[in-house]
């Protein structure tokens, strides 16, 4: 399944993608996608369910973040060898880890705002990987049992505050709007392999990130493994698996993005996101 939220920003309703490619209203079934109803149980009865009983929405309205109240971003680092490379950086001995505010997340179609005083940011396409189930100390075996879907994510980066601003990366990850998700969550049973999608991003039009999820130095279960032994993942938390060589930090000069720049992220089976770069305001686009 498809599962999306649709409406105005901070108004979204339930919904998913039917056979014919139409938006349904799942509001008077379920209150939100979120880690209350995540799970599956939720997931398993939706499936059995006659779509068409569920009024259809306008394909032109809104489609935000597919999942609300997302409690942590676990974003992971270094996990394409060829982006380490890129970086200049031995890929860890073990998956590296961060943690992003998730007042960042953002609507796959909505515009990302450079931060205030924010001189480099940079574009990171990502799978994002979206919880179902609590645990801590997982087995491999058992990783992917935990796992509602995946959707496409942007990990967008404010470099000098990621690099020279202390040592926490959290710091140029977690500003308003920078992380992009969506346009849908799709469900394990529709995504295919996560383990091996093309996944690329564009700029302007122009290719910049191209790659494939098999390219990863760890699996997304070993992933969803290891963190668990130093965090417990919860219903509706997020975990961005890493990006794929490419980003204007390893260019040679290095490329920033500029407002009036469109990005456009897209992961095989998940679908494509746009979102267009403005330049910052005194009111957040996510107020």
């Amino acid at each position: 399944m498809k599962l999306v939220r649709f409406g105005e920003k901070g108004a979204e309703k339930p919904g998913v993608i039917d056979a014919t490619g139409e938006i349904r209203d799942l509001s008077n079934y379920i209150n939100d996608w979120s880690y209350k109803t995540l799970n599956h149980e939720t997931l398993n009865d939706l499936k059995n369910r006659d779509l068409t009983e569920f009024p259809t929405v306008s394909p032109n309205t809104r489609l935000g973040a597919p999942i609300d109240r997302v409690g942590k971003i676990i974003g992971c680092a270094l996990t394409y060898g060829k982006h380490a490379a890129e970086a200049g950086i031995e890929p860890p001995e073990e998956p590296m880890f961060m943690l992003t505010a998730p007042s960042a997340i953002n609507g796959p179609y909505d515009e990302v705002m450079i931060p205030r005083d924010g001189t480099q940011l940079d574009w990171e396409v990502e799978l994002a990987v979206v919880f179902c189930k609590s645990g801590s100390y997982i087995p491999i075996e058992e990783a992917m049992d935990y796992v509602a879907g995946f959707c496409v994510g942007n990990d967008v980066s404010e470099r000098v505050f990621q690099l020279q601003r202390g040592t926490q990366w959290t710091k140029g990850k977690s500003a308003d709007t920078l992380k992009p998700l969506g346009p849908w969550l799709v469900t394990t049973d529709e995504a295919g392999d996560p383990n091996n999608l093309s996944i690329a991003l564009k700029v302007n039009g122009t290719v910049r990130q191209k790659s494939n999820t098999s390219d990863m130095i760890y699996s997304i279960a070993e992933l969803i493994s290891v963190i668990s032994r130093y965090v417990s993942w919860q219903p509706g938390d997020v975990m961005m698996t890493g990006t794929p060589p490419g980003v204007g930090y390893g260019m040679k000069p290095q490329v920033y993005l500029k407002p009036g720049d469109v990005m456009s992220a897209s992961i095989e089976n998940l679908g494509t996101q746009r979102n267009q770069i403005v330049a910052y305001t005194e009111k957040s686009p996510n107020q």
